[in-house]
């Protein structure tokens, strides 16, 4: 095993988890599965692989960026359950 019982409980202290003793050996068993796994990815050659942030060639849809008129200030808070003035209201949370 490559991942000890001692190290998944400092895990899961900092994670605030309190683990059972099932779900211990559970998790020890799977995160040894996991990290052999990254060790087999990472034994891969990958010097002619070019990164990519996709698995797919993906690109994003935008509209073109035209100006248009906005809300007015009246239709903007017609539904706004405080105003004050031309303004939204809300609940102080400095004191």
């Amino acid at each position: 095993m490559t991942i000890s019982k001692e190290e998944v409980k400092h895990i899961a202290l900092l994670a605030r988890l309190e683990l059972t003793p099932e779900q211990l050996e559970q998790f020890t068993r799977e995160l040894d599965e996991i990290i052999s796994y990254a060790r087999k990815i990472s034994s891969l050659d990958t010097e002619n692989v070019k990164p990519t942030t996709h698995a797919m060639q993906v690109g994003n849809i935008l509209r073109e960026d035209e100006p248009r008129s906005s809300l007015s200030n009246e239709k903007a808070l017609q539904n706004s359950p405080e105003k004050e003035g031309p303004y939204f209201k809300v609940p102080r949370l400095v004191e």
